[in-house]
């Protein structure tokens, strides 16, 4: 399913958060939202949820104006990860996955032969077939974020919408998620905080700076030395990683008369060293 944000705007408290941002997620691919805190990659991937309306532009699925269609319908065809939803820990992981079946199921429908196959695929998809009786609250956080992408793919979504789903987990569950968010067979747009993860395993990078898109296309393209420098207020060292773009980030230089001295040349080194 083709995802097409065009022309869209955002007013938040009489603020305008997003300004007139046009991107376009060809069906089945992955896009990134980069940008620093308050860009408002957030509040775009909201649009597409139906949790901020914008008041100016659409968002289409399809060529279908996403606000325009039912609610449920909706949210059978956009599954969402959003952050902070560690709840629900006296579920099972079952209980909880199953819950990603609500758009599909009236007040007093139960569940379908259909409804419980798509929570066997979740669960096989996501590695958690072992886990489906336990409980949420003895999982690790690691094993709580599947548990959570597992409930929006119970959905069946053809569009996924991931809002920072590596925050607080550690390198290697980073890793395991985004392998498993890369090969699924959906329409992909999450915002992530670290250029490395975007540029290692999404298709197309958008780069949002004060709710106004900065760049967008492939990585090695986007997320220059220049870009990252003017959106992120950092120096970038930019170098290859396997045919991707990697990056070494060191604070800029604030020495008053504008010349950077021994003590910030070490500290800046040091980082450098670090990031490698």
């Amino acid at each position: 399913m083709r995802l097409d944000i065009d022309a869209v705007s955002v007013t938040l408290s009489g603020r305008d958060v997003i300004e007139d941002v046009s991107l376009a997620v060809p069906s089945g691919q992955f896009t990134a939202l980069v940008g620093p805190n308050g860009s408002g990659k957030s509040t775009l991937l909201r649009t597409v949820y139906r949790a901020h309306r914008p008041y100016a532009g659409t968002v289409r699925l399809d060529g279908r104006d996403l606000w325009s269609m039912p609610a449920a319908q909706a949210a059978r065809s956009v599954g969402v990860l959003m952050q902070e939803q560690h709840t629900g820990f006296e579920f099972t992981v079952a209980e909880m996955v199953g819950l990603g079946r609500t758009a599909h199921l009236g007040f007093f429908d139960r569940f379908t032969h259909e409804d419980r196959d798509a929570v066997a695929e979740a669960l096989d998809r996501t590695g958690l077939t072992a886990y489906a009786q336990r409980r949420v609250g003895q999982l690790s956080g690691g094993e709580r974020q599947r548990v959570l992408l597992a409930r929006a793919l119970a959905g069946r979504p053809r569009v996924l919408v991931l809002d920072e789903p590596t925050n607080h987990l550690d390198v290697r569950h980073q890793l395991d998620l985004l392998e498993l968010v890369r090969d699924l067979d959906v329409t992909v747009l999450a915002a992530l905080h670290s250029l490395d993860l975007a540029a290692a395993y999404a298709d197309a990078v958008a780069v949002l700076r004060g709710g106004k898109l900065v760049a967008h296309g492939p990585a090695a393209e986007v997320l220059t030395p220049s870009t990252i420098g003017e959106v992120f207020e950092v120096e970038a060292t930019v170098h290859d990683v396997g045919g991707r773009p990697g990056f070494a980030l060191r604070p800029r230089c604030v020495c008053p008369d504008g010349r950077c001295h021994w003590s910030c040349r070490r500290r800046a080194e040091a980082l450098l060293s670090d990031a490698r």
